[in-house]
């Protein structure tokens, strides 16, 4: 993709440059749409769990810095994808591996460990929403912040969502209701 459009390589390009049989492709892959994704997905399942495999005591809860820091080296990557239209289901495979990543960071933070799982999951989803939202501003506006800003923005606002609910109180306590207003009387 770094030398010619996507819908222009074909499955004997790959051959040729993997030097591989057709068997052989086709009996790993469909077509080179499924080699394309199936690239994709191992980048996003590396990526998106970096922070767990590596046993990051942090409160991040995804390398954003490392992410952005990537995809600022692979800007023509980025840029062939976006011309072969494979821009957007790319973010969707991320996103989706982000948001279990996230949602499994959460669980074994002390901050978020005893949020429900509905809540942890909700929160994993739109934080994922969120980093990818933030991507593409990023890419829009030429990086205009550098890798750990936007790391340092996206941690601030997922941390100033997160609060664990006080618990409620069964019943609500009475008080008495006295009026403290004094009450003056007429002379007469």
């Amino acid at each position: 993709m770094h030398e010619k459009p996507f819908e222009t390589i074909t499955v004997q390009h790959v051959l040729d440059r993997a030097k591989v049989s057709r068997s052989t492709f086709y009996s790993h892959y469909s077509d080179k749409n499924d080699l394309f994704l199936s690239d994709v997905e191992d980048f996003f399942e590396m990526f998106s769990t970096a922070l767990i495999r590596n046993n990051d005591t942090s409160n991040r809860v995804a390398p954003v810095q490392e992410f952005f820091a990537h995809v600022a080296d692979m800007r023509q990557f980025i840029s062939s994808m976006t011309a072969s239209q494979k821009v957007r289901d790319v973010f969707d495979l991320g996103q989706g591996h982000f948001a279990r990543a996230i949602e499994q960071r959460l669980g074994t933070l002390p901050a978020t460990r005893t949020l429900s799982p509905t809540r942890r999951s909700a929160l994993a989803h739109a934080s994922a929403g969120s980093l990818f939202s933030l991507l593409n501003w990023w890419l829009a506006h030429g990086n205009a912040a550098t890798p750990a800003q936007m790391d340092a923005l996206f941690h601030q606002s997922l941390w100033s969502g997160i609060t664990v609910p006080a618990p409620r109180p069964t019943s609500m306590p009475t008080v008495a209701s006295k009026s403290i207003v004094p009450t003056t009387r007429k002379p007469r």
